[in-house]
């Protein structure tokens, strides 16, 4: 029996920096996939406030110190998306009158850090969020680590979504985490879907026999230099950004993957809207063949443990509580 959804990849030109105008044009390409009939909306890592491209690009930008590096980093934390952040109503607004799920990517700040979180947000329910748990070589330069609190996925009417995030899919435990909730429908955010990005969601997508929606963006250069005087311009930061390659440093490649691994629609290098219908019994007539967390996954010999508490950092613990001094007593 068939179990159609009609799905989209939002591949498209971030505005960089810029928070609100960022949502406010994210907001728009999602009414326009609504409008077209899609139910799931993904769009790429960090397409709130765009990805951090000199990280890659700018060949000072590692430097200790370097002015144009913290200058960025400030912004980034100025402009960062907080908790019950009233910049996102317009994203949940549209969820919540077309019943579409939309996932896409933003730097998030908790307390004085940066995340590269995640959204899904959801009809009449609060956005679920996703926190990279290791961002990748340079990224630790910017976001830190998420914890298993953010794990999660969202039990919509139609079946499951979860979201990870680029190098996450070479995470095995992490995949293995994933796969034991049973998605339906899982988001590959990427920065852009290169050849090695496509061959990791299409693994995901054979291995945990789900449907994948591997998301990029496409960014230029001058993209970011615009983003920038968007929030006021900063001379030291637009020096760093001036250094790097011009033209296009993201080249979109966005892809959706049957639970075969097979790619059943592929985006370009430009902005495009990938529309997919899919038929979600496809995932129980794979499932005889693989089942990693069924006949596959032999727990008679492995075991996964997931810790999905919120790690804060720091716990205040009463005076009371444990030794009163701190005095050591030799043996």
């Amino acid at each position: 029996m068939s179990r159609t959804l009609n799905v989209a990849i939002v591949q498209d030109v971030p505005i960089p920096f810029a928070i609100e105008p960022g949502v406010r044009h994210a907001a728009r390409l999602a009414e326009r996939a609504a409008a077209n009939g899609a139910q799931l909306i993904a769009f790429a890592e960090t397409f709130l406030g765009g990805y951090p491209l000199w990280l890659d690009h700018a060949p000072k930008a590692a430097l200790w110190d370097h002015p144009g590096t913290k200058q960025l980093h400030a912004i980034l934390l100025e402009q960062a998306l907080r908790s019950r952040d009233p910049r996102l109503k317009p994203l949940q607004r549209i969820a919540d009158r077309t019943g579409a799920l939309i996932s896409i990517g933003g730097h998030e700040r908790l307390r004085s850090s940066l995340f590269d979180t995640q959204y899904l947000f959801r009809p009449n329910a609060p956005p679920m969020l996703h926190r990279k748990l290791v961002p990748g070589h340079a990224e630790r330069m910017i976001w830190g680590c998420g914890d298993g609190s953010t794990l999660t996925l969202d039990e919509a009417k139609w079946g499951s979504v979860g979201q990870l995030i680029s190098g996450e899919h070479w995470m095995p435990l992490a995949r293995a985490a994933m796969h034991h909730s049973a998605e339906s429908v899982h988001v590959a955010a990427w920065p852009a879907v290169q050849d090695l990005h496509l061959m990791a969601s299409c693994h995901y997508a054979y291995e945990g026999r789900c449907f994948v929606l591997a998301a990029g963006a496409v960014q230029d250069r001058q993209d970011l230099l615009d983003g920038l005087e968007m929030v006021g311009g900063n001379a030291a930061g637009r020096a760093l950004l001036q250094s790097m390659p011009q033209g296009r440093l993201q080249h979109g490649g966005s892809a959706i993957v049957a639970p075969d691994g097979v790619v059943l629609a592929r985006a370009g290098p430009e902005p495009e809207m990938l529309h997919q219908s899919i038929d979600l019994s496809e995932i129980e007539f794979n499932l005889a063949t693989l089942d990693v967390d069924g006949h596959h996954a032999r727990p008679d010999i492995f075991e996964l443990i997931v810790d999905r508490r919120a790690r804060q950092g720091l716990s205040d613990r009463p005076e009371d509580e444990g030794d009163s001094d701190c005095e050591i007593q030799a043996a």
